[in-house]
């Protein structure tokens, strides 16, 4: 199983001043090595179908609205499966993660694998990597220690990754964009909902 994490939205709390309402963790899901490297191909095709150069990266708010849709239509076909987290800031009242960013990142992540209904185990998971080095290699042993235990393995291994050399990294923050574009607007974000609707296996806000 693999998996393939990114969010969309920031943790800043100055709903007044220009943080986003929502946050949300999205991951993709391959239960299939073989259709996930399909799916890297056809993208790394379409890449080269736009004209871009090899090392161009998808990312949801630097890519214009007809190749968003190119893109959500190319990868349909395949299968993989959407969880994705939503996270109603409003709603949040810990002061550890109103105030610490690294905190509010780590622990979200760790809930969105944590509360898969059991359908995520022994998962080698890849997250779009940020933070500095410290913070870094205290995530991935944070997350190992919180969701291995006993005989529960959630996560067999864990990475993080840079997003310009992992085209299924692209894939999570194209899905997490169009995903946060619908619940900001609403109707404004439903042509890129429609493209993944059916590979949604599971949505739960967090409040």
């Amino acid at each position: 199983m693999l998996v393939f994490i990114d969010d969309s939205g920031d943790p800043g709390f100055k709903l007044d001043r220009g943080s986003t309402k929502f946050f949300i963790i999205t991951m993709v899901i391959f239960d299939d090595d073989l259709e996930a490297e399909k799916t890297a191909v056809k993208i790394k095709e379409l890449r080269r179908s736009l004209g871009f150069p090899d090392d161009a990266e998808f990312r949801f708010f630097k890519t214009r609205h007809d190749n968003r849709i190119k893109f959500l239509e190319s990868i349909r076909p395949f299968s993989f499966r959407i969880r994705y987290l939503l996270v109603d800031k409003s709603k949040i009242r810990s002061a550890l993660l109103k105030n610490n960013k690294n905190s509010f990142y780590a622990y979200f992540i760790k809930m969105a694998l944590e509360h898969s209904g059991g359908t995520i185990r022994n998962a080698k998971i890849k997250i779009d990597g940020s933070g500095d080095r410290v913070f870094r290699k205290n995530f991935l042993a944070y997350l190992r220690r919180e969701l291995n235990c006993g005989d529960r393995c959630i996560v067999s291994q864990s990475r993080l990754v840079d997003s310009r050399s992992n085209v299924l990294i692209q894939m999570a923050d194209m899905v997490a964009g169009s995903l946060n574009r619908y619940h900001q607007n609403g109707e404004g974000g439903a042509d890129y909902y429609s493209f993944i609707r059916k590979h949604i296996e599971d949505f739960w806000p967090f409040e």
